[in-house]
């Protein structure tokens, strides 16, 4: 898996979350929207990795993980995901809600159509959502 699929996969998994949500399947429209940020913070580690060097192996293991703020920190992302929130009030609501996604949400079955709705909006929204900001990155 290289950069560009990680991309493709976030537009995927985006659409098929968009595509859920229509059909109130509010649980694995959730876990998409996740796994589709997931996928964007993996893409911008991926921007590290220089085509002919060999990997590092510290940042290698440290990418396989499904903890969004652990891949910030992977992603050299920490510090300006703080700036963003200080300047920007709706990207620090929506990274509120982002930030509390993870993979184990694939197993749950109780997932109501506000919160399946609020993450796919803080994670989709144009001007504030958390993807346009990591797509600056990527």
């Amino acid at each position: 898996m290289n950069k560009s699929d990680l991309e493709k996969l976030v537009e995927i998994r985006l659409t098929e979350a968009e595509i859920l949500l229509k059909s109130r399947s509010f649980q694995g429209a959730y876990y998409l929207t996740g796994y589709s940020l997931e996928c964007a913070l993996k893409a911008c580690i991926a921007k590290q990795v220089s085509q002919y060097d060999f990997p590092n192996k510290q940042l290698a293991n440290q990418s396989h993980t499904h903890n969004l703020t652990e891949l910030l920190g992977v992603a050299g992302l920490k510090q300006k995901l703080s700036e963003q929130r200080e300047r920007n009030n709706d990207f620090n609501l929506n990274w509120a809600v982002a930030k509390d996604w993870s993979e184990s949400s694939r197993y749950e079955c109780n997932i109501e159509e506000t919160k399946a709705n609020d993450l796919f909006k803080a994670v989709t929204e144009e001007t504030s959502g958390i993807l346009a900001w990591l797509k600056k990155y990527w």
